[in-house]
């Protein structure tokens, strides 16, 4: 049957993860493609989406089952949920968008949160007909009417790349949107293969068997910090947030819940404990409606609120990443998060009181980091002791401040996308004055082997989550991650 428009999303677990990508790593919805496509359909538009990520699918099977498709578009959205997860996806994205241009018979465009951050490259340097800037949906409905009107492209179609007699030609993005209930509907999650998406495995350490089915959904756009590592506004205007109703969001949850069996459910917001009225009217409305969900979100030291934790609790939020990132305040300051270590060790205890687990986020390698201050990072990871921590090398993400900064300094960078992955071969962070890149990876491959095998740890997962999940995660560390700059 022919379609207006295929969406794609674009992974390859294997280049990105390495042995993590096969039973490790989470496979997550691509909730921002899903709204693209609930939004697109309710326009009219003959919409499919194909999930090249979860489906394990080469560039050139994808390109197959587009042609099946007969669409006059296809758009390879290049998903980016957390810092990494677009860039790092752009080297399998290009190769999908060489099968796609192939046929001839459709245009191919590309959007995405690296594409908004780095458009005038992509559109150069990518086998592309269009590339969407900013946030895109409106772009997308603007070029679908174009080209049913006869292939007209114009600057009257706001946030789009494209090549005219040989000259590369763009227009300014759409405002940001302001009322998210609008355009932002209830996932089109009819359209994605839900039986094969799987949560983080610490997601699920109380029932580490049962990892399916998997939701993640966003509650608010965008964030209204500046943090110099961080490329996540990359598709909007400026840092700030936007919120959907709490009543659009328990509409979601209700169809993940009742619909396709979902308990496991990540809130995808940069932010999501940040306004009060927003966050617990979810949660307040989860516990009315009796929806039995397992649901991790992100916050920050400084927005988490004692006296919420027991109704969060109590509806299901049973775990809080926190970006903790330095031991050292004037490396973590130095990278505008400003707290102190004991503020951090109080809301992590307060926290844990509640029944919350905790996932610790550090970053190594910061523009000011020495040894000595990534060690007393470590050291503090282990003394929080938290249920699962993650740990990250410095980036310049593309979007981000950082990634200016490294641009104009003439700092290395990795020489192909997949290589800002925190975890394929190719990996390269960025070095600092005070420390090489392979410094810095070798010591956050170290630091990962060194917190997962403390007994300390161990023991407390044990005593927490049982026997299975800590011979879980002693298997996860008897495999290292092979590392280009560390073997040469």
């Amino acid at each position: 049957m022919k379609h207006d428009i295929v969406l794609i999303n674009p992974g390859d677990r294997k280049q990105v993860f390495q042995s993590l990508g096969i039973d490790v790593a989470a496979i997550e919805p691509p909730f921002w493609i899903a709204v693209i496509a609930a939004y697109l359909r309710e326009k009219g538009f003959k919409v499919a989406i194909i999930d090249s990520n979860a489906e394990n699918f080469t560039p050139a099977e994808t390109a197959v089952k587009t042609k099946e498709l007969s669409p006059m578009l296809t758009a390879v959205i290049v998903y980016g949920s957390q810092p990494s997860a677009s860039t790092q996806n752009m080297t399998v994205a290009g190769n999908i968008c060489r099968e796609l241009s192939k046929d001839g018979s459709f245009k191919v465009a590309m959007g995405g949160l690296h594409p908004a951050a780095l458009p005038e490259q992509t559109i150069r340097k990518e086998d592309v007909d269009y590339v969407l800037d900013g946030e895109a949906i409106l772009t997308i409905e603007a070029l679908l009417n174009g080209l049913r009107e006869g292939n007209v492209v114009n600057e009257e179609i706001k946030g789009l790349w494209w090549r005219e007699n040989g000259d590369i030609k763009h227009t300014e993005r759409f405002p940001m949107i302001k009322d998210l209930d609008k355009y932002l509907p209830i996932g089109a999650w009819d359209l994605l293969p839900m039986h094969i998406y799987r949560a983080h495995n610490w997601h699920c350490f109380d029932d580490i068997e049962h990892r399916k089915p998997y939701g993640a959904i966003y509650t608010s756009l965008g964030c209204p910090f500046g943090c110099v590592f961080c490329c996540i506004n990359a598709p909007f205007d400026k840092p700030a947030i936007r919120y959907r109703s709490p009543e659009r969001v328990l509409d979601e949850i209700g169809v993940l819940v009742n619909e396709y069996g979902v308990k496991n459910l990540k809130i995808v917001d940069e932010l999501f404990v940040l306004k009060k009225n927003h966050y617990m009217g979810i949660c307040k409305g989860i516990i009315e409606r009796g929806y039995d969900v397992n649901i991790w979100a992100y916050a920050r030291v400084d927005t988490v609120h004692p006296e919420n934790l027991q109704i969060m609790k109590q509806a299901g939020v049973n775990w809080l990443a926190l970006g903790i990132e330095s031991a050292n305040p004037d490396v973590r300051d130095g990278a505008q998060k400003n707290m102190r270590v004991k503020e951090v060790k109080e809301i992590v205890k307060i926290i844990q009181d509640a029944g919350i687990r905790v996932i610790g986020n550090y970053i190594f390698g910061l523009p000011d980091d020495t040894m000595d201050t990534m060690r007393e990072t470590l050291d503090m990871a282990k003394e929080l002791n938290c249920e699962f921590a993650n740990f990250y090398s410095a980036m310049a993400y593309p979007g981000s401040k950082l990634y200016n900064i490294a641009i104009q300094e003439e700092w290395a960078l990795p020489d192909c996308w997949h290589g800002f992955s925190q975890h394929s071969y190719e990996t390269l962070p960025l070095c600092n004055k005070n420390l090489t890149a392979a410094q810095v990876l070798n010591f956050r491959d170290d630091a990962f082997h060194e917190y997962f095998s403390n007994p300390v740890y161990l023991e407390m997962l044990e005593e927490k989550f049982g026997e299975r999940v800590r011979k879980h995660i002693e298997e996860i560390t008897f495999t290292r991650l092979q590392r280009k700059i560390c073997s040469e």
